[in-house]
């Protein structure tokens, strides 16, 4: 007998993998380190070791900063101002080290003149948006990763959801920069359309 007859194109579920900003400048003993970072750092490796097969595309984001004007501050408040992190060309800046075997299929990086919070405001080498290289992959879905849950994790998820993507954030491959702000975080995102699910019930 034939087999079942498979769906359209256009009704596939195409899934992403996207890890937020997993960079040394946000872990123990970064400019803006995340207590917990390295450990998410570690897990998330771990993860896509295992899941690779069941992602269309893995994407990295990274900020990138070289001037982000106001972004930075000799005297931050820690909510729109920031002491300098992620400079553009420094060790911190690069993909942390426990994602060398990721092998990403696209790496974009955002910032450079700007605040950036969302990895879609990243572009890869050749200027292409994230969110151009997810319709090119007729993604569908992502699932977000990263650091930290309660800045550019929330700010990814978000927008993904505004662009009419399905999301999905890995609850335990991420971390906020507090607890409370992880909370006002979740409660956000949930509130949009966002599936919150722990990595083992994706």
């Amino acid at each position: 007998m034939p087999g079942p007859t498979p769906a359209p194109a256009s009704t596939r579920t195409h899934r992403a993998l996207l890890v937020v900003d997993v960079q040394p400048t946000f872990c123990e003993g970064g400019a803006l380190g995340v207590e917990g970072g390295n450990a998410v750092a570690e897990a998330i490796a771990a993860y896509a070791a295992q899941n690779r097969h069941r992602y269309d595309l893995v994407v990295t984001t990274q900020d990138w900063h070289i001037d982000p004007g106001a972004h930075f501050s000799e005297a931050p408040d820690f909510i729109d101002t920031w002491p300098p992190h992620g400079v553009a060309g420094t060790a911190e800046a690069e993909l942390h080290p426990a994602l060398a075997g990721l092998r990403p299929d696209a790496s974009v990086k955002k910032g450079e003149y700007a605040a950036a919070y969302s990895g879609f405001e990243a572009v890869d080498a050749e200027g292409r948006s994230l969110a151009a290289l997810l319709d090119a992959g007729q993604v569908t879905d992502v699932d977000v990763v990263g650091i930290a849950e309660s800045h550019c994790v929330k700010a990814t998820t978000l927008d993904a959801l505004t662009l009419g993507l399905r999301a999905r954030v890995l609850t335990d491959l991420t971390v906020p920069v507090t607890p409370e702000q992880g909370l006002q975080a979740r409660q956000a995102m949930s509130a949009a359309g966002a599936e919150l699910v722990a990595s083992q019930d994706a």
